[in-house]
């Protein structure tokens, strides 16, 4: 099975570059399948790796931010894969 897990943060005003780094910096103890980038208006960054795993599987996650950087929680989702 394969399983994502998508990682969103919200920068502090202003700060969305400095998150942008933060983020693809962020070294997990174990390789994901494949692990992508993303960035969208009112800097926002999402991270989405994908593991061959079961659903609740313990797996690595990206932390939390410093509050410095970023604006609230980060939102966290795990999706299954259904293929395409």
């Amino acid at each position: 099975m394969t399983v994502a897990l998508m990682w969103e943060a919200r920068a502090v005003p202003g700060r969305g570059e400095d998150l942008l780094a933060w983020a693809r910096d962020q070294r997990l103890p174990v390789r994901p399948l494949r692990r992508e980038t993303f960035r969208a208006p009112q800097d926002r960054v999402l991270v989405i790796t994908w593991w061959d795993a079961e659903f609740d599987a313990e797996l690595p996650e990206l932390p939390e931010p410093d509050a410095e950087l970023a604006g609230r929680a980060v939102h966290r989702w795990r999706f299954e894969s259904l293929g395409e």
